[in-house]
């Protein structure tokens, strides 16, 4: 566009064009193309400050996801960090429990363990001031007089949630 303006300018320049009419249509020629010319350098200037925004807002973006990827992947390592420690942990009350269960009479370790499948993982809860706390029902005074009554190596068994009751100096019995 700027090639042709000023090709049409030094057209009018030379005096080649002798024509009146000729003159004027190159005249108003130039003069449309200057004003294309300014209508499109306008164009250009909102389309650089256009891109200059979106340039920033992608570097503004850029910085919040590596904040916030900096973030999960401290959270990651958190949760990895725990997992370990649970695992090591499991591992440990895992060995305890087999130490535990191999000095316990088989038949009573199998109505535990069966005990504990029907009642969510709980086979076994302590009696606490008349009170089962497996189901949190307090005993009746005539079970718990059973209870009493019972022998220390005598299982005994809650009547309401049928869980083996662990008696304790702290039962009060």
């Amino acid at each position: 566009m700027r090639q042709r303006a000023a090709r049409d300018q030094q057209r009018l320049d030379s005096g080649a064009v002798t024509s009146p009419k000729d003159l004027e249509n190159l005249q108003k020629e130039i003069v449309s193309l200057a004003k294309r010319q300014g209508d499109l350098e306008d164009v250009v200037l909102e389309v650089m400050e256009r891109r200059e925004s979106a340039q920033e807002r992608v570097t503004e973006l850029t910085g919040r996801l590596e904040s916030v990827q900096a973030k999960a992947d401290d959270a990651t390592a958190r949760r990895d960090t725990a997992q370990a420690e649970l695992d090591g942990e499991a591992e440990s009350v895992r060995k305890e429990r087999e130490l535990v269960a191999g000095s316990i009479p088989a038949d009573l370790l199998k109505l535990y363990e069966k005990l504990r499948e029907q009642q969510g993982g709980v086979g076994a809860a302590r009696l606490y001031q008349r009170r089962c706390e497996g189901c949190h029902i307090e005993l009746n005074i005539t079970e718990l007089n059973d209870v009493r009554a019972a022998s220390a190596d005598t299982v005994v068994r809650c009547e309401n949630c049928r869980r083996i009751l662990v008696r304790t100096s702290e039962s009060g019995l």
